[in-house]
């Protein structure tokens, strides 16, 4: 263990002197001056603009077996510039736990996946960050999850839907087994961002419209995301039997796609039904 922790420590001391040889005053609106032996950033340039004592700053970049809160390396990171996947490699030297920029700029869904989930048509997809908010979806999936109050909310939630709309008007049958584990998975993803006002909040106003999902919070159930067999209900076709697939994708921390597939002949039927009857239903 202590030569891992060495060797961890040798490694975020290269790191770090690496990306501040990158940055250079200009970078940061400094005044270069007339004699720097470094190309980038002095240490204690570093340490003033991240709001640091330059020695703890030397410590950290020495390798020192010190503590490092999360606070502090966010501000060592945007001083370095470290882009996502740097500032996750910083954060795993350090040995803190890594806590994804989830805000909404960070979750914009770009066109290659967009692209990804609507060449699976006429299967449906959808992309979920970890609270839920959908992030995308093809026309495949808004054939089958046709709700009207879903399409006007200002901010789309399929856990949001599905706890506040009647359940005669609810797309997914056997609501006491799915969303228990819709809850559990949430709960799974809360950890890390327990605290935080976006999260909190959301939780709040949930459980304040849905005293059933606040009585599932309640419960603590904790299940990652995985494979499972759902129905749906379509007024146009009656009953379609899938089988979803939840898959990660890159550069975007805890987002996934959620990929369905009929799970028997007869459903294949009428997914392709509501797909030749788009434009009439749609209408």
């Amino acid at each position: 263990m202590a030569v891992s922790k060495d060797r961890r420590r040798s490694e975020l001391a290269a790191f770090l002197r690496s990306r501040r040889a990158r940055v250079t005053p200009a970078d940061v609106g400094m005044p270069g001056g007339l004699r720097r032996r470094t190309p980038g950033l002095r240490r204690e340039e570093v340490a003033q603009l991240s709001g640091v004592g330059v020695t703890w700053y030397t410590w950290l970049e020495q390798g020192r077996p010190i503590n490092a809160s999360d606070q502090v390396l966010d501000a060592v990171a945007r001083t370095l510039r470290l882009d996502d996947a740097e500032r996750k490699h910083l954060y795993q030297l350090a040995g803190v736990a890594f806590c994804p920029d989830l805000s909404p700029d960070a979750l914009a869904v770009g066109p290659d996946i967009q692209g990804i989930i609507d060449a699976l048509d006429p299967h449906p997809a959808v992309v979920y960050n970890a609270r839920y908010d959908i992030l995308a979806t093809n026309p495949a999936y808004r054939d089958l999850f046709d709700v009207p109050q879903m399409r006007d909310a200002a901010v789309q939630n399929v856990l949001w839907t599905l706890f506040t709309i009647p359940d005669a008007h609810c797309p997914v049958l056997f609501r006491e087994k799915e969303l228990p584990v819709m809850v559990a998975t949430l709960r799974a993803s809360y950890g890390p961002h327990a605290g935080e006002p976006a999260w909190e909040t959301f939780i709040a106003r949930l459980s304040a419209a849905s005293p059933y999902f606040a009585e599932l919070w309640q419960n603590g159930d904790v299940v990652p995301p995985g494979p499972r067999i759902k129905t749906f209900r379509h007024d146009a076709v009656g009953e379609i039997r899938m089988t979803s697939v939840s898959l990660s994708i890159n550069g975007m921390p805890e987002c996934r796609i959620v990929a369905y597939t009929p799970n028997d002949e007869e459903s294949s039927l009428r997914t392709k039904t509501l797909r030749d009857n788009r434009e009439k239903l749609w209408a």
